[in-house]
């Protein structure tokens, strides 16, 4: 990709900073003084750029490669062609990611629509909000009554701050996100579109129909969170939802209300969790996975993409499948259910 409208190219740095940078070793000093301009994937990098393989499954890719330098463990360095730089690793994804950070820093949180700094004369900003210094409020922007906004924090265009909100320093709120009964600590970044504190999803049902429970909560959002696009967290009812530090939430993500999530956690897209649920520090739950309320899945415990979870989950186990269970259990009925789908004999039972 030769297109640097949005992101353009780093000046270039030289191989043998970038791999003090990495922690990584330059195999070859001869290329300390060569320049990287940007990444590229394995398949496609040519000079200037730096890429980087983790498996002997690519290796043929490294055939005519192109690249001016490449991360790599020492196992698979001799592989590397003549006239491409090797950086020695033991994480080269990790160190893949670090580079992007040092090349890309623009790309590391959404950019500003207007480009503008300070509190725009077209934004709404009541009289009783306070901000610290060096914080931006793009146009369109609407800030509620006694909302208080720290230092370096940016408000994108059209995103709407609901009154007492507190913003902590060096984040970042995106453009349409809407934001009330919320408080955030340090470096959150809120992706667009996303809404935070809206009333939970409760009812109590009658012979007359049903009638809203009211949701007097707040959400508290530690530090070092990224909450991603048309994600949206429900305040909580009686108590708090939180959201621990550190924790990534993809796009498209519904956390309902009460809801405790722990430190480190990864959420992927389309995750839907229900009222009440406590995830403990470093879950990991695929895309598409369904949790049900007032559960419990403990510390380091990951679920597969597209599981339901219907009971407590212990920690660091590994679960998937409808209803989520152990994942030897559930690839071995998923074994079975295809024998018997594609008629195939069980052996030492008969036809069935």
């Amino acid at each position: 990709m030769d297109d640097f409208r949005f992101f353009p190219q780093h000046e270039g740095i030289e191989l043998r900073r970038l791999a003090s940078e990495l922690k990584a070793e330059l195999l070859d000093w001869a290329f300390a003084d060569v320049l990287v301009y940007g990444l590229a994937p394995l398949s496609r990098a040519k000079q200037g750029e730096l890429t980087y393989i983790t498996s002997r499954r690519r290796v043929d890719a490294l055939v005519g490669l192109k690249a001016s330098a490449i991360l790599c463990s020492q196992a698979l360095a001799h592989l590397v062609p003549e006239g491409c730089a090797a950086l020695i690793c033991k994480d080269p994804q990790f160190a893949f990611a670090i580079a992007g950070q040092i090349l890309y820093p623009d790309a590391m949180r959404p950019s500003l629509v207007m480009g503008e700094s300070g509190v725009s004369a077209k934004a709404v900003v009541a009289a009783s909000a306070r901000f610290e210094d060096d914080v931006t409020v793009e146009a369109g922007a609407i800030i509620g009554e006694n909302v208080q906004i720290g230092r370096g924090s940016v408000i994108s265009a059209g995103a709407v701050i609901g009154p007492g909100c507190s913003i902590g320093r060096d984040c970042h709120i995106s453009s349409s996100v809407t934001l009330q009964c919320a408080f955030l600590g340090n470096r959150v970044i809120v992706h667009p579109g996303a809404c935070i504190g809206q009333d939970g999803f409760g009812y109590s049902p009658s012979a007359t129909g049903l009638t809203k429970i009211v949701q007097v909560g707040r959400v508290i959002i530690q530090d070092d969170v990224e909450i991603g696009a048309n994600t949206t967290i429900d305040r909580g009812a009686l108590d708090d939802t939180v959201i621990g530090e550190g924790t990534k939430i993809d796009n498209l993500v519904q956390i309902g209300h009460n809801v405790t999530i722990g430190r480190h956690c990864v959420l992927v897209s389309q995750v839907g969790i229900s009222g009440s649920v406590t995830l403990g520090d470093g879950v990991v739950l695929g895309g598409s996975v369904g949790v049900n309320g007032h559960l419990t899945i403990g510390d380091g415990a990951q679920i597969a993409g597209m599981s339901a979870v219907a009971g407590d989950v212990p920690a660091g186990a590994r679960w998937g499948g409808i209803p989520a269970r152990p994942m030897r259990a559930f690839l071995k009925d998923v074994a079975e259910m295809n024998a018997r789908a594609f008629g195939r004999k069980k052996k030492g039972a008969g036809n069935e």
